[in-house]
C-alpha cells in the first residue's frame, strides 16, 4: 500500500519538485491509487445509513431544550477522540479530493479501516501503531515499564517526552483543559433546566469530572439515578484504542432517551445475578465474588454516537461504569440501545440468516432473542471473576493488552449461560432454539468486524470453539445448522475455559489462545465473502444531530 517514493513523518505522502519520478514509478503509483480508490468505493458499501430519532413527544419542554446542549457536549468528545486516534485528521483530509475517501476517513477516524484489521487505505500510509496517540512515536513497552512515570498505566494521562526527552504523564484535564471546559459548561448549563434530581446532581458531577479525571462521584450519582428520562454517556470510558497497554480511555458520548415501558420489563434480571454467580461451571475459587445487585437494565432509544463508540462497529448495548471496585460494590447499569439494535437486526441479521443459516432452522431467528443475547451479554459482564486467584490483582491489570477481547468472549458465553438458565427457571420466555439459533446468526454478523476489533476477536473464538465442540456444523450448500444436543455443552466448556484463563491472570496464555483461536478459516472468510457480493452491510452509520431530530 506504500506506493509514494517518499514519506513524512506523518505518513502523509509528499515529494519535493527535486524528486522528480520516472516515468514508470507514475505508472506504478497511478495504478496503485486506482487500486486504493476501488477498495474505498467497496468498502463504503458496507455501511448501511440509519436515522438516529424517536419520539420526542412525551418530553417536556425543558428536556427538549437540554437535548442541543448534550449534542454539543458530545460533539466535543468526537473532536477529542480525533486526537487521541488520529491528531493529522485536518491535514490528511486537506490532501484528499475524493469525496468518497473522505467520508471513509471520517467513518474511520483515521486512514485504517477498521473492520479489516486496520488496512490502511491512503497512499504512503503504514500500519496502524499500537500506541494511537496516547504515547510518544517509537517508544517501547519495555522503555515505559522501566521508567519511573508515576502514571505509567493510568486511565486518564497521555505519556510524553519532556525537553530533555525523558518519559513524563501528562493528565488529560490539563492537555484538554479548553475542551473539557467547553464540554463541562454545557453539561453545567444542561443542570440548570433539568428537572430530575438525579439526572441534575448527574450532570453537575460529570461537568466536574470532565475538568477534574475524577469520575468516581458521578459514577455513583449515575447509578443512583432512577427516574431520568434524558441521559448522557460522557467522558473518556473505554480501553480499546489503546492496544499497546489497554491501559488509557478514550473519549465518546452517547445521548439516549429512556424507554420506560421496555426498561420497566427488564428490571426483574439483575436481582438473579448471585445465584447465576453461583452456578457458573468452574471450581468454587473463580466464582467466589458477589456480583452487585444495585444495577439496571433499561433500554434507550439513542439519539447521538460520538467519538469511540462511533468509530468502527456501533455498539448496540453499554455495560457502565467499568471501574471494578464501583461494580463490586455498587453494580452497574445495563444500557440497551433499543433502536439501533433493531436497525441492525432488521438490516443486517435477518439477511445474514438467510443467507447463512440452515433453511429449517430460520424459522428460529426473532429479535427478542436477539435483544435478550444482546441484553444478558452486558449482564454478563458483571459475572464471573474480577480479581484474580493467583494474587496478580485486577484481571484487567493482569492482562493488559489481552483483556478486552478475551472480556468480550467471556460475556458472550456467559450471557448465553444466563438465557439458558433462566429459561430452565422459567424466568425467561422463549424457545432455547430460537435463541441458540439466534446465537450463531449473531456470531456470523460479529466476526465480520474483523481482527482489529475485540468484539471481532471475542466472536471468532466462539465461533471456533464451537466448531471444535459439534455445536453446529456446516451444511453442504455452505448454510450453518446448530446441533441443539451440544450447544450448551460447548457452551459451559467455553465459559470455564474463559474464566479460569481470567481467574489466573496468566497472560501469556490468553495470548496463546488468541492466536490459535481468535481466527477466521479460509472456510469461514469464503461464506462471509457471500454475504457482501449479496450486498448485506457489516455494519450501520448514522444520521444524526439536532436537524434530524428537529430541535434546536
Amino acid at each position: 500500500m506504500i506506493i509514494a517514493a517518499c514519506t513524512m513523518l506523518t505518513g502523509i505522502a509528499a515529494c519535493t519538485n527535486s524528486q522528480k519520478k520516472s516515468n514508470n514509478e507514475t505508472k506504478n503509483n497511478s495504478s496503485g491509487n486506482d487500486s486504493l480508490q476501488r477498495y474505498v468505493n467497496e468498502r463504503l458499501g458496507i455501511y448501511e445509513t440509519v436515522k438516529l430519532t424517536t419520539n420526542l413527544n412525551d418530553l417536556t419542554v425543558n428536556e427538549r431544550k437540554i437535548l442541543p446542549l448534550l449534542i454539543q457536549a458530545a460533539k466535543i468528545m468526537d473532536e477529542l477522540f480525533w486526537k487521541q486516534a488520529y491528531p493529522q485528521r485536518d491535514s490528511l483530509l486537506s490532501t484528499i479530493k475524493d469525496e468518497k475517501t473522505k467520508a471513509f476517513v471520517e467513518i474511520n477516524y483515521g486512514p485504517w479501516d477498521r473492520l479489516n484489521g486496520d488496512k490502511p487505505f491512503i497512499a504512503g500510509i503504514g500500519p496502524k501503531p499500537a500506541a494511537a496517540n496516547f504515547y510518544p512515536a517509537g517508544m517501547t513497552k519495555e522503555e515505559l515499564e522501566k521508567s519511573d512515570v508515576k502514571d505509567k498505566f493510568g486511565l486518564y494521562s497521555v505519556i510524553q517526552r519532556d525537553t530533555a526527552g525523558k518519559l513524563t504523564a501528562v493528565p488529560y484535564h490539563i492537555l484538554y483543559a479548553a475542551e473539557l471546559q467547553k464540554a463541562s459548561n454545557l453539561l453545567k448549563q444542561a443542570a440548570l433546566l433539568a428537572e430530575d434530581a438525579g439526572f441534575k446532581k448527574y450532570l453537575n458531577l460529570r461537568a466536574d469530572a470532565l475538568v477534574t479525571d475524577v469520575y468516581g462521584p458521578s459514577d455513583y450519582a449515575w447509578l443512583d439515578m432512577k427516574t431520568n428520562t434524558l441521559d448522557i454517556i460522557i467522558g473518556p470510558i473505554e480501553n480499546y484504542e489503546d492496544k499497546l497497554f489497554n491501559a488509557r480511555a478514550a473519549y465518546e458520548s452517547y445521548v439516549l432517551v429512556k424507554d420506560k415501558v421496555w426498561s420497566k420489563r427488564l428490571a426483574k434480571y439483575v436481582s438473579m445475578l448471585p445465584d447465576l454467580q453461583k452456578g457458573l461451571p468452574v471450581e468454587a475459587k473463580y466464582k467466589t465474588e458477589k456480583p452487585g445487585t444495585d444495577s439496571e437494565l433499561n433500554a434507550y432509544d439513542v439519539l447521538y454516537y460520538a467519538g469511540d463508540c462511533n468509530a468502527g462497529s456501533k455498539t448496540i448495548a453499554v455495560n457502565l461504569p467499568n471501574d471494578e471496585v464501583i461494580q463490586q460494590k455498587k453494580g452497574t447499569r445495563r444500557s440497551q440501545l433499543k433502536n439501533a439494535m433493531k436497525a441492525k437486526f432488521d438490516k443486517i441479521l435477518v439477511p445474514i440468516a438467510k443467507e447463512l443459516i440452515d433453511k429449517e432452522q430460520q424459522q428460529y431467528v426473532n429479535f427478542d432473542a436477539f435483544f435478550a443475547n444482546v441484553m444478558f451479554h452486558e449482564v454478563a459482564h458483571g459475572l464471573g471473576i474480577k480479581k484474580t486467584v493467583t494474587g496478580k490483582g485486577f484481571v484487567k491489570e493482569a492482562l493488559q493488552e489481552q483483556y478486552s477481547w478475551l472480556e468480550e468472549g467471556k460475556a458472550d458465553v456467559l450471557g448465553l449461560y444466563m438465557v439458558t438458565g433462566l429459561l430452565k427457571k422459567a424466568e425467561l420466555q422463549g424457545d432455547i432454539k430460537a435463541f441458540y439459533t439466534t446465537y450463531m446468526a449473531g456470531i456470523l454478523r460479529s466476526v465480520r468486524f474483523g481482527a482489529a476489533s475485540a468484539h471481532g476477536k471475542a466472536n471468532m473464538q466462539c465461533f471456533n470453539f464451537f466448531k471444535e465442540n459439534g455445536a453446529f456444523i456446516r451444511n453442504s450448500d455452505g448454510t450453518y445448522k446448530v446441533d441443539f444436543s451440544k450447544f450448551e455443552g460447548a457452551m459451559n466448556k467455553l465459559s470455564r475455559m474463559i474464566i479460569m484463563l481470567q481467574g489466573n491472570g496468566d497472560k501469556a496464555a490468553v495470548e496463546s489462545t488468541q492466536k490459535k483461536m481468535a481466527v477466521i478459516s479460509p472456510e469461514l472468510q469464503g461464506d462471509l465473502d457471500k454475504l457482501t457480493k449479496r450486498g448485506i452491510p457489516v455494519d450501520i452509520i448514522f444520521e444524526q444531530g439536532v436537524d434530524v431530530l428537529g430541535v434546536k
